[in-house]
């Protein structure tokens, strides 16, 4: 286990559990998850799925599910709605995907009249523990907005910001990244970072300190930032990944999980209630990670 993962069980230790929907709990990785979690008091689940296969599952992963509530649905699609439905009546506190596609999940939850929406566009992060950084990555959004425009990008470095902050790190130093720390017309994500900086300076963004552009090497490397000769206080040192897109982000979550090993967990943020979402790939301690973290966000926001 991980020194990251400690923490997140540590701070978590005595708060009230997350009365937690498990949306479609059909594999046996999301069933030791959700199993984790609960033997820990993070959450109280309810599995949302078809019976006979949560059963299956469960059987497979040779665990006990007697004490959990299950309610049946026939297919995916039924069990994003009705766990959808329970998060907009209060009668589950967060969701958590299971063996459903993000995509799936995302799209009965982002719906007007799911009720789950904010004023804040939903976002994703990763908070990624890579041996060979000094400290836990934050990284967004690496799973649901695809071309996100400024005004989104605006809304994923403050969910980000807000994140770092409710788990207890302080002011987070943020990297929006790009292909190059020049400012380029002709690369859009430049822009933006340079706009979503003078964001910052006018307070239009709280809690974070914002540099960008930066190529990845400069926002993680004080050595290349010395060799390239960047003065900033998020260079080699950054909290936070903002990527230009879904197709960056994801690709570098993999690269850091499969090739690094990379421990992570990852949660939605910018709903009514914090949304436990991690890879179909995911282990279960990873799952349990993400469920602590949840918790945390959720309590110290007091949005529950």
């Amino acid at each position: 286990m991980t020194d990251w993962y400690q923490k997140l069980y540590t701070d978590s230790e005595g708060l009230a559990p997350l009365i937690t929907a498990i949306v479609h709990p059909v594999s046996v990785a999301s069933i030791l998850g959700v199993q984790k979690a609960a033997e820990a008091k993070i959450i109280v689940p309810i599995l949302v799925g078809p019976k006979e296969r949560i059963k299956k599952a469960a059987q497979e992963a040779k665990i006990d599910i007697s004490d959990y509530e299950i309610i049946n649905t026939t297919h995916s699609q039924a069990s994003a709605e009705i766990a959808a439905q329970m998060a907009s009546t209060a009668k589950v506190n967060a969701l958590m995907k299971g063996e459903i596609h993000t995509d799936e999940l995302m799209h009965i939850i982002v719906k007007k009249e799911s009720g789950l929406r904010t004023s804040r566009r939903m976002s994703h992060v990763f908070v990624m523990d890579v041996s060979y950084y000094h400290k836990p990555l934050f990284l967004s959004d690496a799973a649901i907005n695809i071309f996100p425009d400024l005004a989104v990008k605006k809304d994923i470095v403050q969910n980000a910001i807000d994140l770092f902050i409710a788990l207890g790190f302080g002011t987070p130093k943020v990297g929006i990244i790009s292909a190059t720390e020049e400012v380029n017309s002709a690369i859009p994500s430049t822009l933006d970072a340079t706009a979503l900086c003078k964001m910052s300076d006018r307070e239009q963004i709280k809690g974070g300190i914002l540099d960008g552009p930066l190529a990845f090497d400069l926002a993680i490397s004080k050595e290349s930032a010395n060799i390239k000769h960047i003065k900033s206080e998020v260079a080699g040192d950054a909290d936070i990944i903002i990527t230009p897109d879904i197709e960056s982000g994801n690709m570098l979550y993999k690269q850091m999980a499969f090739l690094a090993k990379a421990e992570s967990a990852g949660i939605v943020l910018g709903a009514k209630i914090p949304i436990i979402l991690t890879s179909r790939s995911s282990d279960p301690e990873s799952r349990k990670a993400s469920c602590a973290m949840a918790l945390l966000y959720a309590r110290q926001k007091k949005i529950i």
